[in-house]
Formats: structure tokens, sequence, C-alpha cells
């Protein structure tokens, strides 16, 4: 089964390794027929600590890491990340 991959806005960088990231979705109000925003906001694991607040990112899901975190962030502003985040999905320490 191919793993989620969601967009969005850093709202928070003050954990170690964690990153808060907001992902805004628009959905059509059943009886309204008017397109309303939803967020929700995911525990992502940051492991070289680059992501600042307000950076756009995209998380993929992944196993259990901690309690909370459930996804990685693969990509900063465009960029993609180095390899040590692979390592630590593994469960190999880098």
């Amino acid at each position: 089964m191919p793993r989620r991959v969601l967009s969005g806005r850093v709202t928070s960088d003050k954990m170690d390794k964690t990153v808060t990231v907001l992902v805004d979705r628009r959905i059509m109000h059943p009886l309204y027929k008017k397109f309303i925003r939803r967020s929700k906001k995911y525990a992502a694991h940051d492991e070289a600590n680059l992501c600042k607040i307000g950076d756009n990112v995209r998380i993929e899901e992944c196993k259990p890491i901690s309690k909370r975190k459930t996804w990685l962030v693969v990509e900063r502003n465009g960029a993609p990340l180095a390899d040590p985040v692979v390592a630590v999905v593994e469960g190999v320490a880098a």
C-alpha cells in the first residue's frame, strides 16, 4: 500500500528533531456547496533540525517513531532532504 504524502507549512520547530506541520485542505460543504477550509496539525520527524517556522514541507507517512509521530519530512521548500531520515525509519542509528 502506498504511503500518504501531504503538503503543509511548519508552525513550530521548538521540539528536538520534531516539527509541527499545518496541513490545509478544501472541502465542499454538503448543503451549501461552498468550499470551506479544514486544517489539521501533524507532528513530523526532522532528523537534522533543518526546518524552520514558515517553511513549506512535504511529509510522508511512516511507521510510528513515537506516540504522536508517524510522519517524516521528505522535502523542504521544494528540495529533498538527505538520507539520514531513512536510516531512522529503518531503525538503524545514524
